[in-house]
């Protein structure tokens, strides 16, 4: 008897070891399953937030700046013209918004069609943006009463597939407003700018809002001249939000009668020297 015994005990124990191998074999399975699956959701989730940062065709079209390291920057290779755009002034500019309204009235230069320009400070000076090639009777200036006047203003503008482009100077920029103005330029095809102004000593408002870009424009002293003289003007223009791209930053000169920013020689020159030491450095 107490060899029966001993012999069932030996074997189930010899049983128990064979039957080790194929429980952890078992386990050691599960979990590489559960780690594709994971794997797959993870790549599958990283799909679908591409697709929805993929920049979607606009009716209206892209307006490139025409300077490559900017338009290169860009998810569109330029500004969408049906979308809405935000522009700030920086540093000392902040309240005015001079350089930032210059800027502004570049891109209006380099559309095509009337333009609708919304403030409710009345300071808007027609010869200034003559300089940065806006033509002044291409603009349709609508003085509003109060600034709680010019988003309507802008979004029934904007539903006339007839005009370029309308811009609205304005402090605040709710997120719901932001988004009916968007809707607005979307069906159109138009591009919509909002100029953001405040009076002196009011704060500043940075909050949300649904532009697909943000610009700060602040003004740096102009390019040296050979000769005593005040050269052109300079900006640092930061990109500080892109709907599907990255922020960025550049020393540019201010637009010229077209229009049309550029990069100071100087600084294009030690891009050229780099790009030229980067190549002899890959071969």
């Amino acid at each position: 008897m107490r060899l029966r015994r001993l012999a069932k005990v030996f074997a189930s124990f010899f049983k128990k070891k064979r039957l080790l191998p194929c429980c952890l074999d078992a386990s050691r399975s599960r979990e590489q399953n559960t780690n594709m699956s994971q794997s797959a959701a993870l790549a599958a989730l990283r799909g679908r937030i591409r697709l929805l940062e993929r920049p979607v065709a606009r009716p209206g079209g892209v307006l490139p700046f025409g300077v490559s390291a900017l338009d290169a920057h860009l998810p569109e290779a330029g500004l969408a013209r049906g979308a809405l755009h935000e522009v700030a002034g920086g540093g000392a500019d902040e309240a005015t918004a001079a350089s930032a309204t210059l800027f502004t009235a570049g891109i209006l230069a380099r559309l095509e069609r009337p333009v609708l320009w919304c403030s409710a400070l009345g300071d808007l000076f027609a010869p200034g943006l003559a300089c940065a090639g806006l033509e002044p009777e291409r603009v349709l200036h609508v003085a509003a009463g109060h600034e709680r006047d010019v988003l309507p203003v802008m979004e029934e503008a904007l539903r006339h597939a007839g005009l370029a482009a309308v811009v609205g100077e304005m402090a605040r920029l709710p997120m719901v407003a932001s988004r009916r103005l968007v809707l607005a330029a979307e069906k159109s095809g138009v591009m919509a700018l909002v100029l953001r102004r405040r009076r002196e000593g009011a704060p500043a408002e940075t909050g949300l809002n649904a532009a697909a870009t943000r610009w700060c424009v602040t003004p740096l002293p102009s390019s040296p001249l050979a000769s005593p003289g005040i050269g052109r003007a300079r900006w640092q223009v930061a990109l500080q939000r892109c709907r599907g791209g990255e922020a960025g930053n550049w020393i540019l000169e201010a637009c010229d009668a077209q229009g049309c920013l550029a990069i100071p020689a100087e600084l294009a020159s030690r891009e050229v020297a780099a790009g030229a030491q980067r190549r002899a450095i890959s071969a």
